[in-house]
């Protein structure tokens, strides 16, 4: 299933699950995402893909499988052993999760407020740089989270993630909600900044304009596996019957809608 852009993986997923009482959400994903690339996960609603960037970065712990970084498997570390891999990671909430009781610049800083040795006046000046790479002036700086439009927060959220230049940047819907124009400056802001500090990129999205837009490659999850990966050059002619109903929004198809059960 997995299509490969060479060298040694960064991240190399093996037949990892995980499920929430009888509702069985990953299933056995394999999948390997390769040094400097931007991987874009598309699949139906609740098909596991935002638990699947949550078990990368360590919110959620799979049920089995392995996980490998680097080639370490941060399946079952500790909290204390996951921090080496937190350090590593920068991570784009869907809803931008920025915190309503700090302003603009100290949602920026929130990672290393403990960890730099920076005065509030040095950071202050370094989230403004961060702002200036997601397209925004310091007069924001000092503004709340509720004070903005949700573009504004998705491109905070953005600087916020790439603050600390990560390694692997992980991204859950990046443009849900925007309008047209702001998705296109959004996915451009993704791509220059991913280049510019070398990401490892991972991208959840519904967007399968967006995901052509910013991806190497394209991986889709239905019902708790990948079901196909490969180039964005190949994603027309697949052959492949779930991921050609689905980029085409067909109603027909192998893809059925699972109604609720009274």
């Amino acid at each position: 299933m997995n299509g490969k852009t060479g060298g040694e993986p960064k991240i190399t997923i093996s037949g990892l699950t995980k499920s929430y009482g009888d509702k069985h959400v990953l299933q056995g994903i394999d999948l390997e995402v390769y040094p400097g690339e931007t991987l874009v996960i598309i699949g139906p609603s609740a098909c596991g893909k935002t638990v699947l960037l949550k078990c990368i970065i360590g919110l959620e712990r799979p049920d089995s499988g392995t996980l490998l970084i680097d080639g370490e498997d941060t399946a079952d570390l500790t909290s204390r052993q996951r921090d080496s891999i937190m350090a590593k990671t920068g991570m784009l909430f869907q809803q931008s999760a920025l915190f309503d009781s700090m302003t603009v610049w100290e949602n920026i800083c929130f990672r290393f407020r403990q960890s730099r040795d920076l005065d509030r006046k040095e950071l202050r000046q370094f989230a403004i740089e961060k702002l200036g790479n997601v397209g925004l002036g310091a007069d924001i700086a000092d503004l709340s989270p509720d004070e903005l439009s949700g573009g504004m927060k998705k491109r905070v959220g953005l600087a916020r993630a790439i603050a600390d230049s990560p390694e692997i940047l992980l991204l859950d819907e990046p443009t849900a909600g925007l309008d047209p124009i702001m998705t296109n400056n959004i996915n451009q802001l993704i791509m220059r900044n991913a280049k510019t500090i070398g990401a490892t990129t991972i991208a959840v999205t519904s967007n399968m304009d967006g995901a052509k837009a910013i991806a190497d490659r394209i991986a889709m999850i239905y019902d708790g596996k990948i079901t196909w990966c490969g180039p964005v050059s190949e994603v027309e002619n697949t052959g492949n019957e779930y991921f050609d109903q689905f980029i085409h929004q067909r109603g027909s198809g192998p893809i059925q809608m699972r109604l609720k059960r009274r």
